[in-house]
């Protein structure tokens, strides 16, 4: 179990600046409370929030801006609904270092913003495939029960990143914001099961969490590494030449998965352990590609 708090007040007052700003490109149908996209269809006026650099321009309230003198957007309780499907790696890789906290703190933080913004939440922990599914919750009052389902999160077997992936789609009722959260070290063919969620209409977020001493290895000597998923032992020397081919793997996956974002018009974070989680989240917010 995890012993500090996933979601602190200070963090959750940081993150409730953001909430407005989330942009998801997949939508389900049903009833929910984002912005009107669609034109046509019953839309009821929900409330204003102060325009952001980016926003759609026609959807200023020109007589609001004409009596507070600040622009100001209106918000629709629109006919669309947004799932957000937190697919968490729970394999024994994750337990390294605070690799699993860090990732149960980020899906607690996008859990948030979705469930902040009256929308629908769901985690989904994932190793030998998903083993566990847990059903999507709405709106503030479920955060409690979100944050418990993170908590009960343990680590231990091996990962198929790819058919935690395909089952977490072929379980969706409908497309929505689909956010791996893992290390990434899977050799499996994840590149291909994000490409089926894309295809089947997911809006793909890849969260990528390494611990300091992956990105920045500073191992010397003859040392004998233990796989965390399997148990084998693995004698290597530790020289220059070793670290140079190391970074150089590490760095084809991060590329190969800021390639996988881009092809999809996804969003690919990368979160090193000890690294300010709203800085990360910042980043989620503005749907880039690290």
């Amino acid at each position: 179990m995890h012993t500090a708090p996933l979601l602190d007040p200070v963090f959750a007052r940081e993150l409730e600046a953001l909430r407005r700003r989330l942009r998801v490109r997949a939508r389900s149908g049903a009833g929910g409370e984002h912005l009107a996209k669609r034109r046509g269809g019953s839309a009821e006026f929900l409330e204003h929030r102060a325009y952001s650099a980016g926003d759609d321009l026609r959807r200023i309230d020109w007589l609001a801006f004409a009596r507070t003198g600040e622009p100001m957007l209106k918000l629709f309780r629109s006919e669309e609904d947004l799932v957000v499907r937190l697919v968490v790696d729970a394999s024994s890789s994750l337990d390294i270092g605070s690799k699993l906290d860090v990732a149960k703190r980020a899906a607690a933080a996008i859990g948030y913003l979705a469930l902040a913004g009256s929308e629908r939440a769901q985690v989904l922990t994932a190793s030998d495939g998903l083993t566990r599914v847990r059903e999507p919750s709405r709106g503030r009052g479920a955060l409690t029960k979100l944050l418990r389902e993170l908590d009960e999160i343990v680590p231990g077997g091996l990962t198929d990143l790819a058919r935690a992936i395909d089952g977490a789609v072929l379980r969706a009722d409908r497309p929505g914001l689909l956010a791996v959260i893992s290390d990434f070290f899977d050799p499996g063919p994840v590149a291909e099961a994000l490409g089926r969620a894309a295809s089947a209409g997911h809006d793909i977020a890849i969260v990528q969490v390494l611990a300091r001493d992956e990105v920045e290895p500073s191992f010397d000597g003859d040392l004998a590494f233990v796989d965390a998923e399997t148990g084998a032992i693995v004698e290597v020397t530790c020289d220059a030449r070793a670290v140079e081919a190391y970074l150089a793997r590490l760095n084809a996956l991060l590329e190969n998965l800021r390639r996988i974002a881009k092809r999809h018009r996804g969003t690919y974070v990368r979160i090193t352990t000890g690294e300010p989680m709203l800085d990360a989240i910042r980043r989620f917010v503005a749907r880039g590609v690290d």
